[in-house]
């Protein structure tokens, strides 16, 4: 901040700086061919090894988090075909990003982890065990990135013709995330899991809601799987600037009404704590192609 007298010396505001790592559960990710240099060791991705090492040396350089991009589909417009993808490993062979969570997070205790599932890829009731799932093991450590994907043979191998056109995609995408929010916030109330090993009740069942959701694209009628969670909606970020979305969470979270039965309102948290009380973020940047 400068002062008013134009000699003064200038003040500088202190800043946090918040680091994140970027990956892929692949070879070749952003700098195709690194794989070959004698010091790289990314031909290691398939093993655990790989990932937990790297998640302690992120965690030792006092990193906020890491950001594992994924990909369905596979690069075959060039040539026509995938020889190229396959021999230069362009993000071909990928592994499933999610799976990585456990193992990175029982290394750490600090350390964000940001993941990206594409959710036109499978039913939210699905998606939404997985998340609360990653959300108690890392005690409140996990993020998603909503990405919509991009690639026709992505659209082609989950049984479409091709890929939605974009506003589709997006629309798609916002139920979704309706629906999940009502799973994820509405079905089981705060007070709701007991633990009473001498009454022999675990959960009280007036507290435990059933979901009722019939929209365009999806209908659900269910009880989510999991109890709550440290965060119940994990960190919720999305790649690009678009005011599309920017709104999009923000009208999915309003048509749900997230207003918990015997809780208090609240929106999804964009931060995540750790048990010391210290902010972490899952996370930071985003996956190109949304």
């Amino acid at each position: 901040m400068r002062s008013a007298n134009p000699f003064a010396p200038l003040t500088m505001t202190k800043k946090h700086i918040i680091l994140n790592a970027f990956n892929e559960n692949c070879v070749g990710h952003i700098n195709h061919g690194l794989w070959t240099h004698p010091r790289d060791r990314t031909t290691e991705y398939n093993t655990i090894e790989y990932w937990t090492d790297m998640a302690r040396t992120l965690e030792r350089g006092l990193f906020d988090g890491i950001f594992i991009a994924d990909i369905l589909g596979v690069y075959d417009v060039y040539q026509g075909n995938i020889d190229l993808t396959l021999r230069e490993s362009v993000q071909l062979p990928v592994n499933d990003p999610v799976l990585l969570v456990s193992a990175m997070a029982a290394a750490t205790r600090h350390l964000g982890f940001g993941v990206t599932v594409n959710p036109l890829s499978e039913y939210p009731y699905i998606l939404a065990r997985r998340l609360s799932t990653l959300d108690h093991l890392t005690r409140g450590r996990i993020g998603w990135n909503i990405v919509t994907g991009y690639l026709d043979s992505a659209a082609r191998a989950i049984g479409q013709n091709n890929q939605l056109l974009h506003d589709e995609r997006y629309d798609r995408a916002d139920e979704y995330l309706e629906v999940l929010y009502k799973l994820l916030e509405g079905s089981w109330e705060d007070d709701a899991v007991k633990r009473d090993k001498a009454g022999r009740v675990f959960a009280d069942p007036a507290k435990v809601h059933e979901i009722h959701h019939k929209g365009r694209y999806y209908s659900v009628d269910g009880y989510h799987l999991a109890e709550p969670s440290t965060q119940r909606t994990p960190v919720l970020f999305q790649a690009g600037g678009f005011y599309r979305r920017q709104q999009q969470g923000r009208r999915a979270q309003n048509r749900a009404g997230i207003a918990r039965k015997g809780g208090r309102s609240r929106p999804p948290r964009r931060r995540c704590e750790d048990r010391s009380g210290h902010h972490r973020r899952s996370g930071g940047h985003a996956e190109r192609g949304a």
